[in-house]
């Protein structure tokens, strides 16, 4: 099996602290993954708030926050284990974040040994 980054995104900062019942369904739906044994990372939540983040550019530029140019901002991760990408993204379509407009990226994993 191969590895894929669930990437997590959401466009407006308000959604970002979910409701109960929305953390739930999203813990159900990692649940899930993990009765199949295909969760290898539960991964982590990346902070979007004020100070939380930096972006390091070219000649030492710093600046605040990691969306300084886009209109998304990345709320976290999870990697799992499928068969094929077309696998993991049937599993990242069940994901309740979709109801609160937000997107998922799936990327293979290249594992360094």
């Amino acid at each position: 099996m191969t590895e894929f980054a669930l990437i997590f995104r959401l466009k407006d900062i308000s959604d970002f602290k979910p409701s109960p019942e929305q953390m739930q369904e999203r813990m159900n739906w990692l649940a899930g993954i993990a009765a199949q044994n295909k969760l290898v990372d539960k991964g982590n939540t990346l902070l979007p708030t004020p100070g939380s983040a930096k972006t390091v550019r070219p000649d030492s530029v710093v600046t605040d926050g990691p969306y300084t140019e886009i209109k998304e901002f990345i709320t976290g991760y999870i990697v799992i284990k499928a068969e094929s990408i077309d696998e993991a993204v049937e599993i990242a379509k069940g994901n309740p974040i979709f109801k609160s407009g937000g997107n998922i990226e799936v990327r293979e994993v290249l594992k360094r040994d």
